[in-house]
Parts: C-alpha cells; structure tokens; sequence
C-alpha cells in the first residue's frame, strides 16, 4: 500500500488541524499547557494500545520499523520547507549513539507492552526521570539536593513493589521492561548535549533514521540466522494481510506523532517541570486502557507502587522546573 505525496499533505494538514485545538482554548496560557500535555499522554497511550493490538500478529522490530517509516516522512517534510538550523555539529558519534539507544528503548517498550500489559509497562516507562536524576549525577556531576535524592528512593521502592514475578511473569521480562526506562534516561543526557550543536529535528530524525535502519538487520538477522532468547532484539518480517493491519500501521506512527507535536507545544505555556507532571496521566490512560483491552487490574500491591513512581517522578520534574529553563524537550517521537 501505497501514500501519493497529496495525501501526505492532507495527512499532516490534520495533525496540525488537531494539535492546534487545544491552542485555541480561551483558557490561561499554563492551562493550556497541561491540556496539551494530557493530550499528548492520551496519543501515547493509544501509540502503546495499537502496538499491543497488532503485536499480537507482527514482531515488535516490525512495529518499530513502520512506526519510524511514518514519521520520518513527516519530518522530512518539515525539513524540506526549513532548513535546518546550523549550530555547529561535531558530535556525530554521539548523534548516532543516540539514535541507537533510542531505537532500542522503543524496542524493549514494545516488547514489554507484549509481555507485561500496558499498565506496568507505561509505569516501568515513566521511572526515566528518576534514573535520569541518577545518572546526572553519576555521569556528568550534577548536583542532586535533598528533595531530588528523597524522590530518587521513593520511585526505587516503587519500582520494587511493581517489579514482583509472579507465575505468569518472569524476572527478566520485569528486567527488559524497566530496561527501557535505563535507556530513555541515557538517550536523554546525549540529547542535552546535542541540543547545543545541532537542530532538533535533526536529533529527531538520528533516531529515525536508526528506527528504520536497525529493525531491517534484525529482521535480517531473524530471516537468515535466528537466535533463541532474543525475542525483544530479533524478529522476522511479513507484509500485512489486509488494509486494516495497514491502517494499523498507519495509526502506530499518526498516534505517536500527534503525541509528539502536542507534547513539544505543551512546554511553550509554562515550566517544563510542572507541565512534565501531567505527563504521568499516561501511567493512569495505559491502564485503563489495557483493561478494556482485556488486562488484568492491578493489585493493590502494584497499584501502590505505581503511586510511589509517580511521586518521584513528579518530585523530580519539579525540582528541575525550578533550576532549568524553560525548553522544549526532544523526546521519542
């Protein structure tokens, strides 16, 4: 299936038609920053329900593969008619880094939507800040002060009471699931440093570009050599059967890219760490979701530990709100 160039324009007409209702709210400029930004964690959460629905028939590298297809062309299109900016570059080994531990977080989040449920794999998701606080001080010596190393140990007992195996769920699905978390938080310390010495679509488009690249050799690796055991690294390949697994497709890279373009808007009404805050919606979105779907509710247990990740996690948004300028975050698209 196929997409004429005039449709692309009608598609990414309606994106911008969708992104820009919230804007029009006659409401506060900080509200309509949360409103955004609960917009964006509902795309998200929908970006995570599809991919769960269509996992069920196609590998998880396949998802990533036509996740990136989808939006590398809409950013193509953004760069055709604006350049981008030069800053300066220098940094392409890291760059690449990038793209490649980004390729792989969305990897081991697919693959932990298969095996965990939405529920815990969005709550596993959303520890990144708090890893993210935590190697910012190990890697690059930033200063964590009182609140910031309070809220460090309330999300790791949070994550503690949700990482329980039971029967049906083994220590190292729990493992890779929280592994996303681990490399979304380092794939963000490379984008501080890239933000400086290059545009953001072109950080964007690293990751893309590595999203599109990277599921082809494991599906190549998966065709021709199969290895045992590497479920969430190795796939193989198969054309959809029909045009609602396209639209499937289709919808995994629309739903993510509304999400992305809501949530960079979100963080140009008010401070990054209190609109950051709102994000963790998506925690409460996924798991409702993921029951309607089917899912198992949580128990009280992961229920409570789900409540201690987002009070770090909020702890954490809100210490760096108050000590970083406002900007635009370049997270997954």
């Amino acid at each position: 299936m196929f997409i004429k160039n005039d449709e692309y324009v009608s598609l990414d007409k309606n994106i911008v038609l969708i992104t820009s209702v919230f804007r029009r709210i006659t409401f506060p400029e900080s509200q309509k920053g949360i409103f955004l930004m609960l917009g964006a964690a509902f795309f998200f959460s929908l970006t995570s329900a599809i991919s769960k629905h269509i996992g069920k028939e196609f590998h998880i590298v396949q998802l990533v593969f036509f996740r990136n297809i989808v939006g590398v062309v809409f950013i193509l299109s953004s760069i055709r008619k604006r350049p981008l900016e030069q800053k300066g570059g220098g940094k392409l080994g890291l760059l690449i880094f990038r793209g490649v531990v980004g390729t792989l977080s969305l990897y081991l989040l697919f693959y932990a939507i298969q095996t965990l449920g939405l529920g815990r794999a969005s709550t596993y998701q959303y520890t990144y800040p708090i890893f993210l606080a935590l190697f910012s001080w190990l890697l690059i010596g930033e200063t964590l002060n009182q609140k910031e190393w309070a809220a460090i140990f309330i999300g790791f007992a949070g994550i503690l009471l949700v990482f329980r195996p039971d029967l049906s769920i083994s220590w190292s699905d729990n493992a890779l699931g929280l592994g996303n978390a681990v490399l979304t938080a380092v794939s963000y310390l490379s984008i501080r440093q890239l933000g400086w010495v290059y545009d953001s679509r072109a950080i964007i488009l690293s990751f893309m570009l590595s999203g599109i690249v990277m599921p082809i050799l494991s599906m190549l690796v998966g065709t021709y050599y199969p290895v045992e055991g590497l479920d969430f690294l190795i796939g193989t390949f198969r054309w959809p059967d029909n045009i609602l697994q396209w639209l499937a497709f289709l919808a995994l890279g629309l739903t993510a890219l509304i999400g992305q373009k809501m949530l960079t808007q979100s963080f140009t009404y008010d401070k990054a760490g209190r609109v950051a805050v709102v994000g963790y919606s998506n925690i409460l979105f996924s798991t409702l979701i993921g029951f309607l779907m089917g899912e198992a509710f949580p128990s009280v247990s992961i229920l409570a530990g789900m409540l201690l990740i987002i009070v770090g996690g909020v702890l954490v948004s809100l210490a760096k709100g108050k000590t970083e300028p406002k900007r635009i975050p370049e997270s997954e698209l």
